[in-house]
């Protein structure tokens, strides 16, 4: 029997989604009008605030929720009739902690479990708990029937962030790990695409610290993987869930084929940026082309990561590179985008610039291969350029 088991009611005429199982219910929150989630990762699907009640002889609530959803998270837990005895915060950013003060107002003999960051962090966001237990990896709270054993998973992706593994009902409670963008009952079509989105540009540049907390639940009997964000994972979804992250966390190539990443102007850099592109499908090759200019950032970086291979194509500007190409490679930088091969194309009317600059962010990062040789266009495309651009995807294809 599935761990979690999927119902719909009705409170106050909105529907709301909520899991129950024998021992376990969710009580998080959806945000379909959010548009942007930390101000700057678009939301198409909205997002959700995950919070759980896990019922043994004691009462544990895993984690608070969003300011903004302060009430209907207060509400989800007064419909379980339960009294809490335990909050678990598992992570202190603010879209899971800010609802702690309006949970102890209303629970003020609750005990508020974390790690020591943890607990630094609740008294730096002012709330003032009255009773309070310090954990640290490897501790086991018993709360009569059921058992939370604490995982520290520091940096993933804040230093206090630590995960609740349930023995008895091979659930994982990760945080913010295995998490993905979109609201709770958006659950499986584009579970990877927006998981993908999510790590890349939330915890991207922490691979090592992914690493380590993968190694403290490797032995662990997982079937159910609970974040704070997304959806529950089960079953097959759960153990892609690990062996994407595995992937991920290695800055590893997930798929085989090529980014072709454009910024253009008016339009003849993309031109040349499409002409690149059915040239390496001729080559059987899987191509994935991006306009920079219209596309969000945080899926260009994400589908960067994805691919082991990319060209770049942009136009010259001020002397450097047409903006929405820089800030691409800005970013790539900082989530820490490394072990690929990128070619490059750059075009200008006069005094081409955007190769020098791009070539200059790229080799700041950690073992990029520069393939070549560097195409450069003069304006517009033209067949002249055909046999130099030959050579260029000979070397891609290599």
């Amino acid at each position: 029997m599935s761990t979690f088991v999927r119902n719909l009611s009705i409170i106050d005429n909105q529907t709301t989604h909520t899991m129950y199982s024998d021992k376990i219910q969710y009580i998080g929150c959806d945000d379909a009008t959010l548009d942007l989630f930390e101000s700057q990762y678009p939301l198409p699907n909205g997002m959700c605030y995950n919070s759980y009640l896990i019922q043994g002889e004691d009462v544990a609530v895993m984690d608070s929720v969003d300011a903004r959803k302060t009430n209907e998270w207060l509400q989800n837990i007064k419909a379980s009739n339960c009294i809490p005895h335990y909050l678990i915060v598992q992570h202190m950013e603010p879209d899971h902690s800010g609802s702690i003060g309006a949970f102890l107002a209303q629970y003020p003999e609750t005990i508020v479990v974390g790690n020591r960051a943890a607990l630094q962090f609740i008294e730096q966001f002012g709330y003032q708990p009255a009773h309070t237990m310090m954990v640290k990896h490897g501790d086991i709270l018993d709360l009569g029937g059921l058992t939370l054993h604490f995982v520290a998973a520091p940096m993933v992706h804040w230093p206090e962030v630590m995960m609740t593994y349930v023995p008895e009902k091979k659930t994982l409670f990760s945080a913010d790990a295995f998490g993905s963008f979109g609201i709770y009952s958006n659950y499986a079509a584009h579970w990877i695409d927006e998981a993908r989105r999510y790590y890349i540009n939330i915890c991207g540049k922490y691979g090592a610290q992914v690493q380590a907390a993968l190694a403290k639940i490797e032995a662990l009997d997982i079937q159910t993987i609970a974040p704070l964000h997304g959806c529950v994972l089960e079953g097959i979804q759960a153990a892609e869930a690990r062996r994407l992250y595995g992937i991920w966390s290695k800055y590893a190539v997930e798929r085989e084929g090529i980014l072709v990443a454009y910024a253009s102007i008016h339009g003849n850099t993309a031109k040349v940026a499409k002409h690149i592109a059915e040239m390496l499908r001729t080559n059987s090759m899987e191509v994935k082309e991006i306009d920079l200019c219209r596309t969000d950032v945080s899926e260009a970086v994400a589908q960067a990561f994805c691919y082991g291979k990319m060209v770049l194509c942009a136009s010259s500007y001020d002397a450097g590179v047409f903006p929405p190409m820089h800030i691409f490679l800005y970013k790539l930088g900082i989530k820490g985008y490394q072990s690929r091969q990128v070619a490059l194309v750059e075009n200008g009317t006069w005094a081409p610039s955007a190769g020098k600059t791009m070539r200059c962010m790229l080799e700041a990062m950690k073992d990029i291969q520069i393939v070549e040789p560097m195409l450069t266009i003069r304006s517009a495309w033209k067949e002249e350029y055909q046999e130099h651009l030959n050579t260029l995807i000979d070397n891609i294809l290599r």
